[in-house]
């Protein structure tokens, strides 16, 4: 093989053999491996505890369990050197994806992810067994997502972690379709540790300094705290080549870095020395216009668990404050117009004065928008629960809020021309919720061979979404969104000014019987006639008018019975009704069963129904951003189902998600110190909650926005709204195994390893008709397509786990499966990514019995998958696509130091 140098980035060209057949050599790795051994519990002894996710009524252990739970440890945690537990879990959990989106407004501070690739808000997220409450984030494309954020939760705080692989609606209500992770913090009356953190990319970028702690103390004589923090600061990456957005596949030629002097200064060009005077061409090679890569980010997370026994029962109370900013770079926006966009940097506008005014006066190389994002969230969780007599109780209440707040730095609002300012706070998205719960269990003998154990509950739920007005300057239509604002043409008062012929040419006089002028020896839309973009430039500040708060309320009852029917037959069921004040009621149920064959197998199996409601953020925000149509930036607005615009297209009410869930599996202790679970699983969706395919606004439709009062109306190229688009189906298997080994020399040996077959399947596509008469298909076939090739089609992991003395080495494989995408409907040419395989190493010296000295290394051998070959991605200077799955960022090295207290 050979490598092939392109500046910062390195791809490698195999042998057109070795390529073809490495598909079925890596699957071959992965599940040859389970045969040894998975993620789960790496040492053989956890396997035994007992785990509290998936039965409210009996805790199980997890091959005793009836539906697939995985439960993982602090060692298997502390394992992991990542500054985030997104990613922390997209290590452990084979079907939990997670991508790195560089451009994507709040996805890129807030990052959705995937269990058994459904969307993030179909997987619930509890901790010590609470729910959690939401971010503040509704992603604006796609599945439209708002869902918890499993980043603030630290990973020095917990204790294990359970991963319900199965649907569990019938037990925790909404959002329980993928299944459910439950993090325990830990709840030490002392002890606790300090670790140091630090590292880098191989390409010398994104620095990470992680420092994070635990300390537990006594509350007198029958209490805890426990409290654990992390504080983290990263430093962006940048994955990209020479911005020319030229000879990319399937795109029209756009702005070129190194043509541009060029093409600016040769004889006969449109440009004028005029204007080459005024713009310093080296300054374009003297830095990136864009990144393509992780954000720059600083994070402080803090978390505390408490409990105290008293009387019958324990007080107890549980926490968290958590803090992050992060800057992502927007899109270039070129410095001179080539001929495919508007509001360029170089439109001119005529002042009041009668001189001429255009943005690249400010920036003269172009700009590039920097998007800030601040992340506020805090919660609060308390109780009471223990034993009174054959009932158990807890009596418990919640209330958490996230916040998110968004600027913009080195940007512009076009149409405040010469007055406007760089700077702009676009406003802040909060989403709060309380909760009351008071859950019971109960345990009654003589209806089956052993006792029943009941479990049956209420819950009230209030929700809240709020939209906070940001700067006016932000919003505003300064006097430039309208055709010759200072009445030059028709107020004969101004003759004198219309006259007017500064000295300087690039001044020259107003002109008002031509819709175009030639100034520079360029012909622009007169000045005086020019109408610019509203807001400031690629995230327009939420107005007055989209601001305002939605709150909903829900009422919820369960019941759960399980019992062993005999020594081999363990039985379980539960029902729940659950109102919305928005959505009506619905009634889910679920049975699940285990039966073992053999005191070697086992068998089980589950059937249940799931839903999941839009949220009071689906049905409230509204926002303009920008987005990529064929290279170029385009204004797209996002409205909710109920807005006039939104009804304009036809939009329906949101409804409800509803779901079936089946899974069939087996269980296995073939040896002693091995166990081993493969179980499938079948998913159906019904009405599944997805952004519509961009509409192009057209005269009628813009119409409609300028009626509606929406800000920017006359630049907002595309419109999309939230709809219960489709039908899906979703099939897949998940392999787990472990085995632990010590030898006769001491030496122990664990290895555990994971692997997940998934395949969705989008089955039937929503239509409506319009008011107009227009038949409308709000999924379109690319949407289809990517919906069902786009992530791996199966993934693998294998961890082993060696310790001889004071040294422990950790090794991990991860196997990436091939994966597809289509480029459009009316272009459907496809790209396929083969396997990827990702090594980490880390090696441990306990120096002493306090202390401990690691190096580690993730991705050695910096792999990246293959680069864009279609042009969807490959504009602007990207080189991968950003929102794949694989990670591209390449190798990642650090050294780390613990100290125990």
């Amino acid at each position: 093989m050979k490598t092939v140098s392109t500046g910062a980035e390195q791809s490698v060209i195999h042998p057109a053999g070795w390529r073809a057949g490495r598909s079925f050599w890596l699957a071959g790795v992965a599940v040859g491996a389970m045969a040894l051994a998975t993620p789960a519990a790496a040492q053989s002894e956890t396997v035994q505890e007992l785990i509290v996710t998936g039965s409210r009524s009996k805790p199980r252990t997890v091959l005793e369990s009836p539906v697939p739970v995985d439960a993982f440890s602090a060692e298997d945690i502390q394992s992991i050197s990542v500054t985030d537990t997104q990613d922390l879990l997209k290590t452990l959990i084979p079907s939990y994806t997670l991508t790195r989106q560089p451009i994507s407004d709040g996805a890129t501070f807030i990052r959705p992810a995937s269990l058994r690739g459904l969307p993030s808000d179909k997987t619930l997220l509890l901790v010590n067994s609470k729910r959690r409450h939401r971010s503040a984030l509704v992603v604006t494309g796609g599945s439209g997502v708002q869902a918890q954020d499993a980043a603030q939760i630290p990973a020095s705080a917990l204790k294990s972690v359970e991963v319900l692989r199965d649907g569990a609606g019938a037990q925790y209500g909404s959002d329980a379709i993928a299944g459910v992770i439950n993090f325990i913090l830990k709840d030490s009356a002392s002890g606790g540790g300090l670790s140091i953190q630090a590292g880098q990319y191989y390409e010398r970028d994104g620095e990470a300094i992680i420092i994070s702690g635990d300390k537990g103390f006594a509350l007198g004589e029958n209490g805890f705290v426990h409290a654990a923090f992390e504080y983290a600061t990263e430093q962006p990456t940048a994955r990209v080549q020479t911005f020319c957005n030229r000879n990319i596949p399937n795109q029209s030629a756009g702005f070129c870095v190194p043509l541009f002097p060029t093409e600016t200064t040769a004889p006969g060009s449109a440009f004028t020395a005029a204007y080459a005077q005024r713009v310093n061409y080296a300054g374009l090679y003297n830095r990136i216009p864009q990144k393509w890569g992780q954000p720059e980010g600083e994070y402080t997370r803090v978390f505390i668990n408490s409990g105290y026994e008293l009387g019958v029962g324990e007080l107890y109370a549980f926490g968290n404050y958590g803090r992050s900013h992060q800057k992502e770079d927007f899109n270039y926006r070129n410095p001179v117009d080539v001929g495919a966009s508007t509001n360029n940097l170089d439109d001119y506008i005529r002042m009041r004065d009668g001189r001429l005014f255009s943005a690249n006066q400010i920036f003269p190389l172009g700009f590039t928008p920097e998007y800030l994002g601040t992340v506020t969230d805090y919660s609060i969780v308390g109780g009471y629960k223990g034993e009174y007599g054959p009932i158990g109780f807890d009596l418990s209440g919640r209330w958490g809020v996230d916040k998110l707040r968004y600027d913009l730095e080195h940007t512009v609002n076009f149409s405040l021309g010469e007055a406007t300012p760089t700077e702009f706070n676009q406003g802040t998205l909060r989403s709060d919720e309380l909760a009351l719960n008071a859950d019971f269990t109960y345990e009654f003998a003589g209806f089956t061979p052993e006792p029943i154990a009941i479990a049956f509950g209420l819950e009230y739920r209030r929700e809240g979404y709020e939209i906070q007005a940001g700067d006016v300057a932000a919003y505003i239509a300064g006097p430039y969104a309208q055709q010759d604002p200072y009445d030059f043409c028709t107020d004969e008062a101004n003759v004198a000014v219309r006259t007017l012929r500064p000295t300087a040419p690039q001044n020259q006089g107003i002109i008002c019987n031509s819709m175009t002028q030639v100034i520079d020896g360029r012909t622009f839309t007169n000045p005086v006639y020019a109408v610019l973009g509203v807001g400031s430039n690629g995230a327009p500040g939420f107005p007055p008018l989209y601001a305002g708060r939605l709150t909903r309320n829900s009422k919820a009852a369960y019941v759960e019975a399980s019992t062993d029917l005999s020594d081999r037959l363990f039985v379980q069921a539960a029902l729940r009704i659950e109102d919305f004040s928005d959505f009506g009621s619905t009634v889910d149920y679920k049975v699940a069963g285990r039966f073992e064959i053999n005191d070697i197998f086992a068998v089980r199996g589950s059937v249940g129904t799931g839903f999941r409601a839009p949220t009071t953020g689906q049905n409230f925000t509204t926002i303009v951003s920008t987005v990529v149509n064929n290279g170029q930036p385009v204004a797209q607005g996002l409205f909710p189902a109920t807005n006039p615009v939104a009804q304009f297209l036809g939009a329906q009410p949101l409804k409800p998600e509803e779901s079936k869930n089946f899974s069939v599996g087996i269980t296995a202790t073939p040896l002693p110190s091995m166990t081993l679970s493969v179980d499938a699983y079948y998913i159906e969706i019904d009405d599944m909650f997805y952004a519509v395919t961009p509409i192009t606004v057209t005269p009628a439709l813009q119409a409609a926005l300028i009626a509606a009062n929406v800000p920017g109306a006359n630049t907002i190229g595309q419109v999309n709204f939230f709809q219960n688009a489709f039908d899906a189906q979703i099939q897949g298997v998940d392999v787990v195994a472990t085995y632990a080994h010590n030898w006769e020399n001491g030496h122990t040996t664990t290895v555990s390893t994971a692997f997940n077959w998934n395949m969705p399947v989008v089955d039937k596509v929503k239509v409506i008709v319009d008011p107009s008469g227009v038949t409308r298909r709000f999924f379109d076939g690319e949407y289809a397509y990517d919906f069902k090739h786009s992530e791996p089609r199966w993934r693998g992991s294998m961890t082993a786990f060696h310790k001889f003395g004071p040294f422990t080495g950790v090794a991990r494989a991860s196997v990436y499966g091939p994966y597809k995408n289509m480029f459009s409907v009316t272009n459907p040419v496809i790209q396929k990514w083969n396997p990827e395989i990702f090594i980490d190493l880390e090696g441990s010296w306990d120096v002493t019995e306090k202390a401990r000295i690691t190096l580690g290394v993730r991705n050695l051998f910096d792999n990246y998958p293959d680069r864009d070959k279609i042009g969807e991605s490959a504009t602007n200077g990207r080189i991968y696509r950003s929102d794949m799955i694989v990670d591209w960022q390449g190798g990642f090295y650090y050294a780390k130091i613990n100290y125990t207290f």
